[in-house]
Order: structure tokens, then C-alpha cells, then sequence
């Protein structure tokens, strides 16, 4: 059915499209944050967002395909790490994905959309998997394709795991002393580890 502007009914003019799309998306991050993969909804999405829900089946699909869209939002600033390994020599590059992947955890206004997509994870195989799936497409293979070695896959996995290891423990688990221990102290004991998974022999 359409309106007489010859809009179907349920969809916004093409004009409130991209900033339905990120409220949407905002409200999305907030559920899963506060509720956790499990416990989020369409329908409280869409309430929170202002909206009705088949505007979010609309944009976005299913739950997980929202859930896909949100991580892919909040994990931005930190699936940009790839590029750090070809800007710059290869036997810098440890240093240079440390630094820039603590930067992230430690900056507010990225750590907490991180923080709720990574506590959705690991509490629920249907957002771990998709967790994963993002992870492995645009952060693990982009890193390989930078390093000339037939293990290329497996050292980045080694120097992610080194990575979200101890971002785990420090801003989710947060055990001490690793927890409020200086960040650039972690950086230095952390960076040749990495460097080590993806130049070492």
C-alpha cells in the first residue's frame, strides 16, 4: 500500500533513510551493550530506536544480520589495524599494531561499543560466530596478505590472539595488575611478541 506521495507504507522517505539506518544501529549497540545477544530483540531494538520493526527487518534483516552491522560499526576503528603493516617496515610493524590496537581499547569512545560486542561473544555461539566471520575476513587475512611466509595465516592469528588476549583480560576480565597497569608498560612487553609471531622465524 502507498501514500500519496507513492511511498510504500513502513518505509521512510529516502531523505530520513540514512539517519533511520543509524539510529537504528545506535539503538542496537545500546540493547546488545545493556542485554547482551541473548536477551536483545527486534522489537526492543526497534522500540528503543523509535521505530517499528519492520523497519529493522527492513534495513537489516534478521536479528544476527543486526547484530553483524553493529559489530561491524564498533570494531571499525580496530579492523583499520591491517593497514599499519604495510605502512612502514615489517620490522616495525609489532610496535605499530600494539600501539594502535591499546590506543583503541583505550580511548572511551571506542573501547565501550567494543566492550558490548565483545561480552555478546563470549556469551553466545550465534554472536561468536559472527564475531569471528568479521574478524577473520577483514582483520586476520588482511594481515596475512601483507606478510611473505607460507604460515602468513596462522603467525597473524598468533599476533591477534596476543593482542585480544590481553585486551581481554585488562578492559573485560580485568585482572590485576594488568588492569591498571601503565599502558605504554604493556606496549612495551607486548610489542615484540607480536613482532615476533609476524617477522620471527
Amino acid at each position: 500500500m502507498s501514500d500519496v506521495t507513492g511511498r510504500k507504507r513502513g518505509r521512510p522517505p529516502r531523505t530520513e533513510s540514512a539517519d533511520t539506518r543509524d539510529r537504528i544501529l545506535a539503538a542496537a549497540r545500546e540493547e546488545f551493550s545493556e542485554r547482551g545477544y541473548e536477551k536483545t530483540s527486534v522489537r526492543g531494538i526497534a522500540k528503543a530506536a523509535g521505530v517499528d520493526s519492520a523497519l529493522v527487518h527492513h534495513y537489516f534483516g534478521t536479528k544476527e544480520q543486526v547484530f553483524e552491522a553493529a559489530v561491524e560499526i564498533a570494531a571499525a576503528p580496530a579492523l583499520n589495524a591491517p593497514d599499519l603493516v604495510a605502512d612502514g617496515p615489517l620490522d616495525g610493524v609489532g610496535e605499530r599494531l600494539t600501539r594502535y590496537i591499546f590506543g583503541v581499547w583505550e580511548n572511551p569512545a571506542t573501547r565501550m561499543p567494543l566492550l558490548a560486542i565483545v561480552r555478546s561473544a563470549v556469551t553466545n555461539e550465534t554472536a561468536a560466530a559472527v564475531f569471528r566471520r568479521l574478524v577473520a575476513a577483514q582483520l586476520l587475512r588482511r594481515i596475512a596478505a601483507h606478510l611473505d611466509t607460507p604460515d602468513a595465516e596462522l603467525r597473524a592469528e598468533l599476533a591477534a590472539a596476543q593482542l585480544v588476549g590481553t585486551a581481554m583480560l585488562r578492559y573485560v576480565i580485568k585482572v590485576e595488575p594488568l588492569a591498571s597497569a601503565d599502558v605504554e608498560q604493556i606496549i612495551t612487553r607486548v610489542a615484540p611478541v607480536v613482532q615476533g609471531h609476524l617477522s620471527g622465524p
